[in-house]
């Protein structure tokens, strides 16, 4: 699933071709990405001025002259402003310059009109680029083990596995620990650990995994770069022994057992 990094990339990849545009049409297919009268959807998409796109979580929000669309990819969504329809393509705007196109094979992602901002958004937790130390270490104060509240979008929006693995790694923190258990120095440590990844992350275009692209079709690098996500059984860089991978909130989860201590 695209998380911070691979959606802050398609925001920045896509936002100046569609601020100002208008959409002149568009077209629905999945009962499932849009769910509901997809007619009613394109009606009130028609004519309707994009003011501005930008990424909140892993949610793409395109804020309209009248209402909000936002966008969420999934596992295996894709914004393009290039290319042509095709079986998993299942959203087309017609724009006064230019197309937009939503593709997902899987169909997980969403599409959603709203009048304001999204309930699911309004759900979310902090930014992990902008929380203080102060504000994250009063947000560990709970009982869960450190890889479970990371994926927790109401704890921090935007992580998700890949960067959820690196972070942890990072910071030396095994995913077991619990976070009311962190010292102030880890927790330091953990912080910097996340908003230095998913910087760099950006940075780099994402994580191209299986069939992540921006929005101009183009592959991220920063799975180049993974320390413990995906390595299983490969030596960790930092001392040799194997990366380990447990199950974690039913999520792969993978470390270094020598390094990362409870």
């Amino acid at each position: 699933m695209p998380e911070l990094p691979e959606v802050e990339t398609v925001v920045r990849s896509v936002a100046a071709h569609l601020a100002g545009r208008r959409i002149l049409e568009s077209k629905f297919t999945s009962k499932f990405v849009t769910p509901g009268s997809r007619a009613k959807l394109a009606q009130r998409l028609l004519g309707r001025r994009i003011e501005s796109v930008r990424r909140r979580g892993k949610f793409i929000i395109i804020e309209l002259d009248e209402g909000t669309l936002t966008v969420h990819l999934g596992m295996t969504g894709k914004l393009l402003i290039q290319g042509q329809t095709n079986q998993h393509t299942h959203g087309v705007f017609t724009l006064d310059d230019g197309m937009l196109f939503y593709q997902d094979p899987r169909q997980f992602g969403r599409i959603e009109w709203s009048a304001g901002e999204s309930p699911r958004v309004k759900r979310l937790g902090p930014e992990p680029l902008e929380i203080s130390l102060d504000e994250f270490r009063v947000r560990l104060k709970r009982t869960t083990r450190m890889k479970a509240l990371l994926l927790n979008q109401t704890f921090l929006a935007g992580l998700g596995n890949i960067y959820a693995d690196e972070s942890l790694f990072a910071a030396g923190i095994h995913p077991l620990t619990q976070a009311n258990k962190l010292t102030a120095t880890r927790a330091a440590r953990l912080h910097r650990a996340i908003q230095g990844i998913l910087t760099h992350a950006i940075q780099l275009g994402g994580s191209s995994i299986s069939d992540y692209v921006n929005a101009e079709g183009e592959r991220g690098w920063f799975q180049m770069e993974h320390r413990a996500y995906g390595r299983e059984g490969e030596p960790c860089v930092n001392c040799g022994k194997p990366i380990r991978k447990i199950l974690v909130a039913q999520r792969g989860t993978h470390y270094c057992p020598r390094c990362q201590k409870k």
